[in-house]
């Protein structure tokens, strides 16, 4: 007789955010006494860029937003203007991802409004909205920007109906939008877009999945899993998969993986915990991160994604007492290369009536550039304006060298002076200028970097036209 010997050999995986870290801002880095909307709702309401932090706020009489320098930390005035021209509850805020200044907000009151936030932040309450949109006929619980095409947004409300707008119209107040989808049979609960815009994926209170072209209002896919009730849906990138966050048969949190072209069947399906509350999901397309964080507790699951089973590859979870009721997050552009941070959070607590940015980190001993986890990312350029893409056209997102600043140089190379610059009379005042200093050393940081890449590219593509001559 023979005898074998089996060896047990574990299998390794080679990723460069296997030790990715969680670190929360020190508490003079966080905003504090900032009072958080106690609406139910499972949204954000948080929304981020590199300039301002927008979150939506508790009011009487109305609804309100508040928008901050992103610089404006500390102690935040309990008197601090708000965007307040909504009649009802804001429920939802996002930024223009090609306008720093621009930001769409959706109430109660069943209108959606797209504001012009000065270029030093409010000074006063606004309002005003540079366009009002009045097209549904309840409350509207979300809105979205289109990811490449300009001045386009999407709503959705309590009607069931999705509505296209295009916000190049020259009327303020717009009654009309421009498409209206409505395979809905029930509330729409989470939207998102596949990288170029071609395509929009909706999860619904009736339990389904819906892949649509966002263009035409085309039913492409549609998923009716009995074993897994929807709440959020994502695309996961390039990767032709989404994602979704719910709750199993037995009332498990859970997430499933589905090819966005068959949705029969999911790829992937797998039970997290029995907590209640709704999973928020965010994935970063440039390192297939994908992130977990429970509405109601402090933890945050990353994952790694890949194409090939078995698709998803747990690295590990940020743990924290604090627990969050929802999540803004800051754009690729508007993060610290230096530190080799690759994602931010800015967690609303509202047991403390505190916003907590929270940094994902990967470990290096180098305080240099590292080119190998800042692939070239989407700038604040759209690749297309809103009437090409209503006329057909897809494109990929923006140019990452494209940036539309409201600097100096740029006026002088419209012909116009830049302002006269008189000294700080106030305290106020002072720490404006301040800020705006702090914010114009960081952009130029960020500009030599970019350059610094663009530069390697360069030398990369003529040392390969040399080889290819030679």
């Amino acid at each position: 007789s023979t005898l074998s010997i089996m060896t047990w050999r574990p299998q390794y995986r080679s990723s460069k955010f296997r030790h990715v870290f969680g670190k929360a801002a020190t508490k003079e880095n966080c905003y504090d006494g900032v009072p958080i909307t106690r609406s139910v709702h499972d949204n954000h309401f948080c929304a981020v860029n590199p300039r301002f932090i927008a979150v939506i706020t508790e009011c009487a009489g109305g609804g309100a937003f508040l928008v901050l320098s992103i610089h404006h930390t500390g102690k935040v005035d309990p008197h601090h203007p708000k965007v307040s021209g909504h009649r009802g509850n804001v429920l939802d805020i996002k930024w223009n991802p090609f306008n720093d200044y621009c930001i769409a907000s959706c109430s109660e009151d069943s209108t959606v409004k797209v504001w012009d936030i000065p270029p030093h932040g409010l000074l006063k309450n606004l309002t005003v909205p540079w366009k009002e949109l009045q097209g549904h006929s309840r409350r509207v619980g979300l809105v979205e920007w289109h990811p490449t095409a300009n001045n386009v947004l999407f709503s959705t409300g309590y009607d069931y109906q999705v509505m296209i707008w295009n916000l190049d119209s020259p009327e303020a107040v717009i009654k009309n939008p421009v498409r209206t989808i409505s395979h809905h049979s029930d509330v729409v609960l989470s939207l998102s877009f596949n990288t170029d815009g071609s395509r929009l994926a909706t999860s619904c209170k009736d339990k389904k999945i819906r892949v649509l072209d966002p263009r035409t209002g085309n039913l492409l896919q549609e998923a009716n899993c009995k074993n897994h009730k929807a709440s959020k849906v994502l695309f996961l990138g390039n990767l032709k998969m989404l994602l979704s966050t719910g709750n199993s048969r037995w009332n498990h949190r859970q997430i499933a993986l589905w090819d966005q072209d068959d949705l029969n069947v999911p790829l992937l399906q797998e039970d997290l915990d029995g907590s209640s509350g709704v999973l928020f999901p965010f994935y970063d397309p440039d390192t297939h991160m994908l992130y977990i964080a429970g509405k109601g507790d402090g933890n945050i699951r990353y994952y790694e994604i890949s194409s090939e089973k078995p698709y998803m590859h747990f690295l590990t979870e940020y743990r924290s007492h604090q627990p969050q009721k929802g999540m803004g997050i800051m754009p690729k552009r508007g993060l610290e290369v230096c530190s080799c941070e690759v994602f931010r959070f800015y967690k609303l607590v509202t047991t403390k009536a505190l916003i907590e940015p929270l940094s994902m980190i990967v470990p290096r001993r180098s305080e240099s550039y590292q080119e190998d986890i800042y692939p070239m990312t989407a700038g604040t350029e759209p690749a297309m304006s809103a009437e090409e893409w209503l006329s057909g056209m897809d494109k990929g997102q923006g140019s990452p060298e494209g940036r539309k600043e409201d600097s100096n140089e740029d006026r002088r190379s419209n012909g116009q002076e830049p302002p006269p610059c008189s000294p700080p009379k106030t305290e106020n005042e002072l720490r404006l200028k301040f800020h705006k200093q702090q914010e114009e050393i960081r952009r130029l940081r960020e500009m030599l970097n970019q350059r610094d890449v663009r530069i390697k590219q360069l030398e990369l593509e003529i040392n390969n036209v040399r080889n290819c001559q030679s």
